[in-house]
């Protein structure tokens, strides 16, 4: 009997001894992983955008209303929408003299165009486009600067008026419109 625990005891310090080295082998793999991935964040930007450190100020100018139909705020939206985007995301500081990056252009088009037509007309969609012409400047290397436009859009269901539906798409339109600014301006840094 003195033999069968003295073997039981063996085979509990036996087991005891294993499951420490195996949770301190999983611990040290778990750290290994939490310390790598912290690693592979801080290298990670969601723009896929590097600011070129020469760059330090930026003027975005109005932008004009040159198209028919749209809600009349439109321009103000999108510029509003264009500097608070711009100043959330990068460390440029905006300025009227001589900046470093400029922005100007003109809301071109705003067009309601029929998609997808239907018998009963239920299943038919319109589609809402948001047109923007872009000037950017690039005071600090001009190959970078373009001239270009901008657009997007959103469906509709015909059953719907404009009025009624475009102050929850022009949002949308403009966030959209604005991120591609952002990606042609910024992606290329």
């Amino acid at each position: 009997m003195i033999l069968k625990k003295s073997n039981l005891v063996n085979n509990e310090k036996l087991v005891f001894y294993n499951l420490k080295k195996n949770l301190m082998r999983h611990l040290l793999y778990f750290s290994l992983l939490i310390i790598n991935f912290s690693l592979l964040i801080s290298c990670y930007t969601f723009r896929g955008a590097s600011l070129d450190p020469n760059l330090k100020t930026i003027q975005i100018q109005n932008f004009q209303f040159q198209t028919a139909g749209g809600p009349p705020n439109l321009s103000l939206q999108f510029n509003e929408k264009l500097k608070e985007y711009f100043q959330r995301n990068t460390s440029l500081k905006t300025t009227n003299i001589n900046p470093d990056l400029m922005f100007e252009g003109a809301i071109i088009g705003f067009t309601v165009e029929p998609k997808a037509a239907s018998s009963d007309d239920k299943g038919g969609l319109n589609r809402l486009t948001v047109t923007v012409q872009v000037k950017f400047t690039n005071a600090k290397n001009d190959e970078k600067s373009y001239d270009q436009e901008f657009s997007f859009y959103q469906d509709f269901a015909q059953t719907q008026t404009i009025t009624a539906v475009q102050g929850e798409l022009v949002p949308k339109i403009l966030d959209q419109i604005v991120l591609d600014i952002f990606n042609k301006t910024a992606g290329e840094w």
